[in-house]
């Protein structure tokens, strides 16, 4: 996302993610005024953009639905190189929620991590007390990993854990092509995979000394 799409979508954080009296976020990033969260929004991009290696990314993505701007996903790895195993994360505005946005923004990334890639898995989670995000991940077709215990603005809360194997994704194709309804296109991913995974960087032609 460029810096005027990222200004739109802070301000529409600022307008709200979620019910006051809820967190769905281990960093309660919309805590604060409507401008604190916009700052927050706009810090946390700004500070990803250069979070691309083959050991770390972190991907994020602007969200637009009939060229609007609605939210962010994000996609983060760490030892990418060794696991191949990345992480979703995601926030859509509370004007956008209810439209099955969430569950196709979930898996269109799912599908840039397997098919654009190559991810071995993906993982996801959410606190219990968040029903909509735990729904996303049962209706995707995620396995349930278990939950623990996270800190959360002071208190411990139950954190539910998802798994999706590359096997148990490709077995979902055909359900989650019913879902999204048209060929998904990814533009862009072969320069992004040239700085995740120097396997994909362009040789050098070989020179042969004489």
């Amino acid at each position: 996302m460029d810096d005027g799409l990222l200004v739109e979508l802070a301000r529409l954080a600022a307008r709200g993610v979620h019910e006051p009296d809820a967190m769905p976020f281990e960093h309660p990033w919309t805590r604060g005024t409507p401008d604190e969260v916009a700052r927050s929004v706009l810090a946390y991009q700004w500070n990803t953009r250069p979070q691309v290696s083959p050991s770390r990314f972190a991907l994020e993505l602007a969200v637009v639905h009939d060229g609007i701007p609605v939210g962010v996903q994000g996609l983060v790895a760490d030892d990418w190189n060794i696991l191949r195993r990345v992480q979703t994360g995601s926030w859509l505005g509370r004007e956008h929620q209810g439209h099955g946005i969430g569950t196709r923004m979930r898996i269109l990334a799912l599908h840039l991590a397997f098919a654009g890639l190559g991810a071995r898995e993906a993982i996801s989670g959410a606190f219990t007390d968040n029903p909509a995000s735990n729904a996303v991940s049962r209706r995707v077709g995620y396995e349930p990993d278990g939950s623990f215990h996270v800190a959360r603005e002071g208190v411990a809360v139950l954190h539910s854990r998802y798994t999706m194997s590359r096997e148990r994704w490709e077995s979902l194709r055909d359900r989650h092509s019913e879902i999204l309804g048209s060929p998904v296109e990814l533009l862009g991913i072969e320069g992004f995979r040239r700085h995740i995974d120097p396997r994909d960087a362009p040789r050098a032609p070989h020179t042969r000394k004489q």
